[in-house]
């Protein structure tokens, strides 16, 4: 075989699986989130790219790491090393919530440790958006041997920062299993939450809403980036992470346990599979 043919083989099956929509990105991308990261890309990008078209590049530390997991659905996912490695995104009125009052922030996570060697007070931070002076929002999980076991929280901030307004679940974790954890932040008054709320769900299902006037939380655009994988270097997250959405608006219960079931489906028959599927947590 010509050695052209030995070099553009492999590259047409790759740009061939890079081009193959997966049903569950093209479902999430049907509701218009402003930044939507699979965390699947198949080279070693120093980039993320934004499918939400909004160009909301996610800058890669180290640079250049490729997935290593794959979702129930065969889709590919990152693994997160629990030491250095991170995902950051410039901060964006998009990425912020008194742009619009409200905002939805969805991820698959795959701890695969239930104790983080590189832990902040017995949690990590597995996306978040904070510096000092510039506190916005945070998901947070916590260490087995803990006070709080493996309890998995999302958190809204005053600029400040402190003590903020969270929501959480606390189920017993196995490693290696895949949870899809949401998380929303409406500032938008109603008659049960005048000053707003903070909700989250596990697979799909609400399992906490708490006030934001329980500490008298008022939201601020920051200029803190986004990051995955940490916040503000103070933790790191071990395990795989995919499908990073912010969304605008809040999305309903209805539509999450829609996304949740639709990456339970099988992979589509062209898709490449190159090594086992991980396992889901229960619901």
């Amino acid at each position: 075989m010509p050695s052209f043919q030995v070099f553009l083989i492999p590259l047409l099956i790759a740009f061939s699986s890079l081009a193959q929509a997966s049903t569950y990105d093209d479902l999430v991308l049907s509701h218009k989130p402003k930044l939507y990261f699979t965390l699947g890309s198949l080279t070693k990008a120093t980039f993320e790219p934004d499918l939400s078209g909004n160009g909301h590049r996610g800058l890669r530390f180290p640079h250049s790491w490729a997935p290593g997991a794959r979702l129930p659905n065969g889709d590919r996912a990152t693994v997160f090393d629990g030491h250095s490695q991170y995902l950051e995104v410039a901060a964006h009125p998009h990425l912020s919530i008194p742009s619009t009052g409200a905002l939805t922030l969805e991820i698959w996570i795959r701890p695969d440790t239930v104790n983080f060697p590189n832990h902040q007070d017995s949690y990590v931070h597995f996306a978040g958006k904070g510096e000092q002076g510039e506190h916005e929002y945070v998901f947070r999980m916590y260490n087995k041997n803990s006070t709080r076991p493996n309890r998995i929280s999302a958190y809204a901030f005053n600029p400040q920062g402190g003590l903020g307004a969270g929501s959480y679940f606390q189920d017993t974790v196995t490693a290696g299993e895949w949870i899809h954890v949401a998380a929303v932040i409406n500032t938008k008054s109603s008659p049960t939450y005048p000053d707003g709320y903070v909700k989250i769900y596990k697979n799909g299902q609400l399992r906490d809403t708490d006030s934001l006037q329980e500490y008298s939380i008022e939201p601020q655009i920051g200029s803190a980036p986004l990051r995955i994988g940490t916040r503000d270097f103070g933790s790191f997250f071990q395990g795989a992470m995919a499908k990073f959405a912010v969304y605008s608006y809040e999305l309903s219960e209805s539509t999450l346990l829609q996304h949740f079931k639709a990456l339970r489906s099988k992979p589509r028959p062209i898709e490449i599979i190159d090594g086992p599927q991980d396992i889901l947590a229960p619901e």
